[in-house]
């Protein structure tokens, strides 16, 4: 380090912080280089709802907000919009007010009825996913990874909102 900043070696490369001792927070205006890993397994977008949601619960579109909890028991629906992310690797739309809803990537999602892993997804329309590998496109939510043996539960999904 010099006293113009963090200035690379005659190889161009410059380490900061190491493995044993992190940075906690960067604060940047650009960012310029490679992303290779993230602690996370989902992007996800942020839409705003009418309510706080847990993560893994299924929303449609519609409501107060942009999104919500249908209460219309439609297997299936086209107004599907996506299941609540946990903590998704990256969020879009990150400084609006909303829920983060995965779009794509490894999420938990409640779930209802028995599911075999590879099942297409869609919405139970009571903010569950149940599996329907008859599906129309515009109504699946994602693929099952894991299988459940039946009633409500929590497993991780695909999303893939196709």
């Amino acid at each position: 380090y010099s006293s113009s900043g963090a200035v690379p070696d005659v190889t161009n490369a410059y380490d900061i912080g190491s493995s044993t001792l992190k940075y906690k927070d960067i604060y940047a205006t650009t960012f310029y280089g490679t992303a290779t890993e993230a602690y996370y397994a989902d992007l996800a977008e942020n839409y705003i709802a009418d309510q706080d949601y847990e993560p893994g619960t299924v929303l449609a579109f519609g409501g107060e907000g942009e999104v919500e909890v249908t209460t219309i028991a439609v297997k299936g629906s086209r107004k599907v919009a996506g299941v609540v992310s946990t903590n998704p690797a990256y969020l879009m739309n990150s400084e609006a007010d909303g829920v983060a809803l995965a779009i794509s990537g490894r999420v938990p999602c409640k779930v209802t009825g028995a599911v075999a892993a590879g099942d297409l997804m869609v919405s139970a329309g009571n903010g569950m996913a149940m599996a329907n590998n008859d599906a129309k496109i515009g109504t699946v939510i994602g693929k099952a990874i894991e299988a459940h043996a039946g009633g409500e539960g929590v497993i991780e999904v695909l999303a893939l909102m196709m």
